[in-house]
């Protein structure tokens, strides 16, 4: 009896456990990136000497890629840490940024605007 107990328990945990929140693409948009997600992830962004640095508290690849702003390259790079997700964008230049989140049409996507 306690054993079918615990079994029914670990079922009904697995249901009602939250999904995992995974990044699932990188759109590069004029003067920024939008990232889309399955599902809204907390996130933490500060502006560190120039450069931008977002940590999203979800999983997803490892990747890099470079944007224009006025002109002008900007590298960016996903890499997995400690933290959760972590956005870098560097640019020869100090670099200034917004960034907001909202659900569109089941998804959650965040813009990163860039200026200088």
């Amino acid at each position: 009896m306690a054993l079918f107990g615990m079994l029914v328990g670990l079922m009904i945990g697995r249901l009602t456990a939250p999904e995992p929140r995974v990044l699932e693409r990188v759109e590069v948009v004029a003067d920024g990136l939008n990232l889309w997600f399955n599902e809204e992830p907390q996130l933490h962004g500060e502006e560190v000497e120039g450069t931008l640095a977002l940590v999203f508290q979800a999983s997803g690849r490892s990747q890099k890629g470079q944007l224009q702003l006025a002109g002008k390259p900007v590298s960016w790079r996903l890499q997995n840490s400690d933290q959760g997700l972590l956005l870098s964008l560097v640019a020869a230049r100090p670099l200034r940024g917004d960034w907001a989140g909202e659900p569109v049409q089941g998804r959650w996507r965040v813009q990163v605007k860039l200026h200088e």
